[in-house]
């Protein structure tokens, strides 16, 4: 069996860590510390080793050094993993002999990768298992060899139509239906009965008028047929016109109900239209970012600003709109909290976690992204969203309000959207995808008054 050693001082990476290589059946062991690993590694020989970089003691880059120098060690291949990010600092691990970073966020298809690249497991994938899959919210990624490498990364569920509009639409197609298929089965049942009805009394008129067959050529007195046979005639015509006026009231009554039903379809056919124009230019404002006064208000919002993918997200415009907002506040004499909270949008990129992520181009197919995520934000903390304007203006306007207005800066989920994402489909592209991405990746302010 394979083996590899995690080296990390935090036991839930560890663990984390652990549990996706053992479902590639790979043997896991573990160092607390860069000093424990190369106490195990003076009497083991793992086929590979990921070292995390700052760590308590000897850090991972001076563990990687005396591993390399090591004759019996200095093939084990290395991967580092860190949240440090630039070139500088991939180049720093490649020049002391790691085979790559990763980062501190460790996906199970950035694991995958590195065991393929190592021929650790066997690569199974088909074109097909290459393709784009989604992953629901809730839900595991399936392992390397039996699923996309490319595996999508909290997408958020498909949005579902408005409830009002599909129950109308339902109701719509139902009441149609329904009087459609009601007028023809009244009709044609009532000529076919009426049709019946009269040819079984025209035969048994006709067989009532003809004489019964004679047994002999004698002679017979005269009989009035011919009389008889006019009078049911008459009498199977007058019928047969009054059936044929009552099946054509039937029928008009039956258009009237019909027409009813159509103009009242078209009455919700309308309001189904309207419903969807309105939410169709509520999402066109809010991915433009321009909302009204009334919109933001609806929401409980001071403020929203769109944030570019891989920009930082308190500053430049974002700094202006929360400067705004504040100034807004203390000129209404404003007591209490403001919130202002970052959310990261999704995206359909292109790249790999070793150069880099980019936004795909607009006509990439979605399921050909490398990645369905936002590792630009995932991959900072806090207070690396913030830049020293954005803190500078904190402070000013905590010692200019008094201390009454207090500013929290807080991180939001990615399942929280302000514009759905669209039902992913063969043939959607990465230009509608990161319409929503952009929408979604936003900072919001919220004040919250001092009881």
């Amino acid at each position: 069996m394979k083996r590899a050693l995690i080296v990390d001082d935090s036991k839930s990476a560890r663990a984390f860590l652990a549990r996706i290589l053992s479902k590639y059946e790979i043997g896991v062991d573990t160092a607390e510390s860069a000093e424990q690993a190369i106490e195990y590694l003076a009497g083991e020989r793992p086929d590979v080793i990921f070292m995390d970089h700052l760590m308590p003691g000897m850090d991972g880059f001076q563990a990687v050094q005396i591993i390399k120098n090591n004759p019996r060690t200095a093939t084990i291949p290395i991967m580092m993993y860190t949240s440090q990010e630039g070139e500088l600092y991939v180049g720093q691990a490649r020049a002391l002999g790691a085979i790559g970073v990763l980062p501190k966020q460790i996906q199970p298809t950035d694991v995958s990768k590195v065991l393929y690249q190592l021929k650790l497991i066997p690569d199974r994938r088909s074109d097909e298992q290459r393709s784009f899959e989604a992953v629901l919210p809730g839900e595991s990624p399936a392992p390397p060899d039996a699923t996309a490498t490319r595996a999508v990364h909290d997408p958020a569920p498909p949005a579902a139509p408005p409830a009002d509009t599909a129950d109308l639409r339902t109701m719509i197609e139902a009441i149609v239906r329904e009087q459609a298929a009601a007028s023809r089965r009244s009709i044609a049942a009532h000529f076919d009965e009426q049709a019946a009805r009269l040819i079984q009394e025209m035969r048994r008129a006709v067989e009532e008028a003809m004489p019964p067959a004679a047994p002999s050529q004698a002679k017979r007195a005269p009989r009035p047929w011919g009389w008889a046979l006019a009078a049911l005639m008459l009498v199977a015509a007058g019928v047969l016109g009054a059936l044929w006026w009552r099946a054509v009231g039937t029928g008009r009554l039956l258009a009237t109900d019909l027409a009813a039903s159509r103009a009242h379809g078209t009455s919700l056919e309308k309001r189904v239209a309207t419903l969807e124009a309105a939410e169709a230019a509520r999402a066109e404002e809010i991915a433009s970012g321009v909302l009204g006064a009334g919109t933001l208000a609806g929401e409980g919002l001071l403020a929203r600003a769109l944030v570019p993918y891989g920009a930082v997200p308190l500053s430049n415009d974002r700094l202006v709109v929360v400067r705004d907002a504040l100034a807004k506040l203390a000129a209404e004499g404003f007591r209490g909290e403001v919130d202002v909270t970052t959310f990261p949008g999704r995206f359909c990129l292109i790249g790999n976690a070793t150069e880099g992520y980019s936004l795909a181009p607009d006509d990439t197919l979605v399921s050909r992204c490398d990645l369905i995520g936002n590792p630009a934000f995932d991959g900072t903390r806090p207070a690396q969203r913030e830049s020293l304007a954005f803190a500078n203006l904190v402070a000013e306007s905590r010692r200019e309000s008094g201390g009454a207005i207090d500013v929290r800066v807080m991180t939001g989920s990615a399942d929280d959207t302000a514009l759905a994402y669209p039902a992913i489909s063969g043939g959607l592209t990465a230009a509608d995808w990161n319409r929503a991405g952009n929408a979604n990746n936003r900072v919001e302010l919220r004040a919250r008054p001092a009881p």
